[in-house]
């Protein structure tokens, strides 16, 4: 009786080299505080003084914003392209990798529409006066998007997305693959690439005197460690484990204020454990 082989029963007879790494790697920045209504609210009312809350004082900032990232491109040189829709963009930043030639630096910067999750000012009437007044809502639309696609030179290729719309939100993308071409390469390693991973990588045998080298950091770090860890466990029973105080930054340039109340036994602005998105402070609608 025959049994049938499953594919991955025929290719574990063949693999060469197998190892793992981080492909793409997301890393949201944003700032906390302006991501909630009740934020956006203590932002403009008590940091930029407005007397009414109302989305269109940022347009200005959004407008400087903008025209920063145009100065940047232009005075560098770099070029400024409009994706069209359903153009893959990795097919574009490939053909700019062949043709960058630095060790690190911004390759090109590209300008897409994308949906976004943004914060707009309707007007709503008063119940018990019958006026009316600006109030903020959550919502989405299209808006720019830039891409800033760079070369580092222990990472490689990444991009950084900055959203166009306040508070500006950006997405930093990093490949693991391509971090690991890049020490291979530092440290002289031969190695076949792929467009995302390696193929097959050139190992030298090691020599007599590398190999003792090797054995000997292991000792070294085994030895730091028994010495550094009843140390760290004794100044962590005594010391109270506390985050760090991290405030939140104005794209104009400021610090913002804390628009809800302080917590007790808390600092201001300290980053705490549950969901940075709910809201810390909230208004009463009038009426």
């Amino acid at each position: 009786m025959t049994i049938a082989r499953s594919v991955a029963d025929v290719l574990v007879d063949h693999v060469v080299l197998e190892y793992e790494a981080i492909d793409r790697m997301y890393l949201n920045v944003y700032v906390p505080h302006l991501q909630t209504v009740g934020g956006m609210l203590g932002y403009l009312r008590v940091h930029r003084g407005q007397r009414f809350a109302s989305t269109t004082a940022v347009a200005p900032m959004t407008e400087t914003f903008v025209r920063n990232i145009e100065q940047f491109v232009a005075s560098e040189g770099i070029d400024l392209i409009t994706f069209e829709k359903g153009q893959r963009k990795d097919d574009v930043t490939q053909g700019y990798l062949r043709k960058f030639k630095k060790n690190e630096g911004v390759m090109y910067v590209g300008k897409a529409q994308e949906k976004a999750r943004i914060m707009r000012t309707e007007r709503r009437r008063c119940k018990r006066t019958g006026a009316t007044y600006p109030w903020i809502v959550v919502s989405t639309g299209m808006v720019n998007h830039y891409y800033f696609y760079c070369v580092d030179a222990d990472f490689g290729p990444f991009f950084l997305k900055f959203c166009s719309y306040f508070p500006y939100n950006a997405k930093l993308c990093v490949n693991g693959h391509e971090y690991l071409k890049r020490q291979l390469a530092k440290r002289g390693v031969a190695f076949e690439a792929l467009d995302n991973g390696i193929k097959s990588v050139v190992c030298r045998p090691r020599s007599a005197a590398e190999t003792e080298r090797r054995a000997d950091r292991r000792e070294d770090r085994s030895a730091v460690a028994q010495v550094v860890a009843p140390l760290t466990t004794s100044v962590s029973s005594l010391r109270p484990c506390r985050r760090l105080s991290l405030p939140a930054v104005d794209p104009a340039g400021g610090v913002l204020a804390h628009a809800g109340p302080r917590p007790p036994d808390n600092g201001p602005h300290l980053l705490r454990r549950g969901n940075p998105r709910k809201p810390g402070h909230r208004s009463t609608e009038p009426g």
